[in-house]
């Protein structure tokens, strides 16, 4: 009996490693998003902290030098956070498009695994088609016998 044999195996393989190595980006890529993100959310807390200490030595009084100090400090820190803001929306960016990949190659690989399904059922089919073919030869075969007397 003929053993299966799919004849787009290496190619379902080949999208399969595609799928894998997309995913493995895709996730690095979110994996630095969120290092991103995450550094500029403690840049916002750190200048939301200034403010208020600020704020607060405002109420007391402070020097002049001091106000210069925290003015140059604030606007040093939203300099970063400018820059780290432009960060982030390239990771993002780069994390959308590394997902929308990851879904073309998913969908790539389902199709093939789905061909893959279809063509195992009519090999299966046409096996079990030949089986009772051959059986159907074999019972004629033996009626024949018997109806000749052999």
């Amino acid at each position: 009996m003929k053993s299966y044999h799919y004849r787009f195996e290496k190619v379902l393989t080949f999208r399969e490693q595609e799928k894998n190595e997309t995913e493995s980006a895709y996730k690095e890529s979110i994996e630095s998003f969120e290092t991103i993100a995450t550094e500029l959310y403690d840049l916002l807390k750190k200048k939301e902290n200034v403010l208020v200490e600020q704020q607060e030595k405002m109420t007391k009084g402070f020097a002049v030098n001091e106000i210069h100090h925290y003015a140059r400090f604030i606007e040093s820190l939203e300099m970063k956070i400018n820059s780290v803001q432009k960060q982030v929306i390239q990771a993002r960016s780069k994390m959308n498009w590394y997902e929308e990949r990851l879904l073309d190659k998913t969908i790539e690989v389902k199709k093939y695994e789905k061909m893959r399904e279809k063509d195992r059922d009519a090999f299966q089919d046409e096996m079990e088609h030949k089986e009772a073919e051959r059986l159907d030869e074999l019972s004629t075969l033996k009626f024949r016998k018997n109806e000749n007397g052999w």
